[in-house]
């Protein structure tokens, strides 16, 4: 049995796809472009490279360099790592799909990216949640921020972060991929998400749509409201400060991580807190590829630029002969 690509309503293959068994999910990413997917690959692979490149050396740099052992450098090297990893899970299967529309992605393959989505997505809301708490300890508990924010302490906050996001992802995942998908099956995205995955299930899904709903607020805005709660207390204290240059020096550390905590809430916010009929299957698409290519790709770009620590240790491990050098 073959999926037929011209039931009435659904959305048409592109030109030259193969049809797919009846089992299999069909991605149709950017198929309202058909002219412009050659174009539309090459522009993501070299931004897939780049986000492999920058975080790589965001890992490398605050793995290897004595300057970067501070807990703030230990949580930056765990989002860089959770950027690879999302990319990863993204990006390859969004150029298989535009090199080789109509080709089909088994329920256990769509189900995996599902649930790795999930996960990490709430990995990188929880870790910068730390990083905003480790930035409040610094700034406005100074004389405690050595013995809280321990070794041990920040290893088991990562862990914790990276575990956190997994319960909750296998259970969406599993309770989704159990209800009986009756519509074609082709998925108006590029990559395995809820809203166009629910939207082929024949069933009641009232029930799985409010526990989405609750898992969005504890994912996604009680951290926020953790991370705004701190950055408050963190202005408070700063204004607070009688030397303009001790005020500039702690707003300056945060500027990264909030410009980050932005780009990450602004676009994330857009796609799970508005009501599914505000936007379109090709809006939507758009606005997540803020999210799993150009964000990945920024972060790095964001501290590297403004951090000078992070430029110095690149300048080291660019050219060794500068560590040796005295400064003046």
């Amino acid at each position: 049995m073959r999926v037929s690509w011209t039931s009435p309503g659904a959305p048409t293959a592109p030109p030259g796809a193969n049809q797919s068994s009846a089992r299999e999910l069909v991605l149709l990413g950017f198929a309202h472009l058909p002219a412009l997917r050659p174009l539309l690959a090459a522009l993501f692979l070299a931004m897939f490279l780049l986000t492999l490149l920058g975080n790589g050396l965001i890992v490398l740099l605050t793995t290897l360099d004595p300057a970067l052992r501070a807990p703030m450098y230990f949580f930056l090297r765990q989002l860089a790592l959770v950027e690879i990893c999302f990319s990863l899970d993204v990006v390859p299967r969004l150029l298989a799909t535009l090199l080789r529309p109509g080709r089909g992605v088994s329920p256990a393959g769509c189900a995996l990216q599902l649930l790795l989505v999930l996960s990490l997505g709430t990995v990188e809301c929880f870790l910068l949640t730390a990083m905003a708490w480790d930035r409040y300890m610094a700034i406005c508990r100074p004389l405690r921020y050595g013995a809280c924010m321990s070794p041990l302490l920040c290893r088991l906050l990562a862990a914790t972060c990276w575990l956190a996001g997994l319960p909750v992802a296998l259970v969406l995942t599993t309770w989704l991929f159990r209800l009986p998908f009756c519509r074609p099956r082709r998925v108006r995205h590029f990559f395995c998400d809820i809203a166009p995955l629910l939207s082929l299930v024949c069933a009641d899904t009232r029930a799985f749509e409010a526990t989405v709903m609750a898992a969005t607020v504890l994912v996604i805005m009680v951290p926020f409201g953790l991370i705004a709660a701190s950055y408050t207390s963190i202005l408070a204290t700063a204004l607070r400060m009688p030397s303009a240059l001790g005020r500039r020096k702690a707003l300056s550390t945060c500027a990264s991580h909030l410009t980050v905590v932005a780009l990450f809430y602004g676009t994330t916010g857009v796609i799970h807190l508005q009501p599914k009929a505000s936007y379109s299957p090709e809006s939507k698409q758009v606005v997540s590829l803020s999210y799993t290519l150009v964000t990945p790709m920024l972060n790095p770009l964001i501290y590297s630029l403004r951090n000078r620590e992070v430029k110095a240790a690149l300048g080291r491990l660019c050219c060794p002969r500068l560590a040796s050098v005295p400064q003046k």
